[in-house]
């Protein structure tokens, strides 16, 4: 399991635009979202070993920030013809098992993925009611066998900022994971 860290793309970003299908082809647009309080973009996939170590807090951490009006959205990205366990079935079943309560995408050409400088999975992207990128980083400082608990402490206190109309601080730390498992040609352009 070799750890990649997140891009940390520049705060202040205006959210990247993305229609994408559910498993299911229901289109999911970043403009559908663009009322809510705040906007949550998690690059994750099924397989990852860091994604099904945050896999029970994040379910409960978007059930309790949906009910206070943030939109939070995730995204599959991986190559799904190399890493079958990601393919669109598989993702329905998936968001069954967990709970998730958001639209969990699929990003077929990896464009989404490039577009945010997405890098591993998972991969936070928390942007404000003016579509500003205010957080990029880690849920948490919880890893696959450190020990520590999974608590959301970094993104809940990003979120709960953002929702107050709080500036959040910016020293903020790279989420860690498995990289994107980039198609060919992709793996080159996405190198930023």
């Amino acid at each position: 399991m070799v750890e990649t860290l997140s891009t940390m793309l520049p705060l202040g970003t205006k959210v990247p635009h993305f229609r994408l299908p559910d498993p299911g082809g229901k289109l999911v647009s970043s403009d559908d979202m663009s009322k809510a309080p705040a906007l949550l973009v998690a690059f994750m996939c099924n397989h990852c070993p860091y994604v099904k170590h945050i896999q029970a807090g994040f379910a409960e951490f978007a059930k309790e920030y949906q009910k206070r009006g943030a939109a939070i959205v995730a995204i599959n990205s991986n190559d799904t013809e190399a890493y079958p366990d990601d393919r669109p079935e598989k993702m329905a079943e998936e968001s069954q098992k967990a709970g998730y309560t958001f639209p969990y995408l699929v990003d077929e050409t990896q464009s989404v993925a490039q577009d945010y400088h997405a890098a591993c999975t998972p991969d936070f992207f928390l942007f404000d009611r003016d579509g500003r990128l205010v957080y990029r980083g880690q849920f948490d400082d919880s890893r696959p066998k450190n020990g520590r608990p999974v608590t959301g402490a970094d993104m809940r206190a990003a979120m709960d900022a953002v929702l107050a109309g709080r500036p959040v601080p910016p020293d903020q730390r790279p989420s860690a994971g498995c990289n994107i498992k980039w198609k060919a040609g992709n793996a080159a352009r996405s190198a930023h």
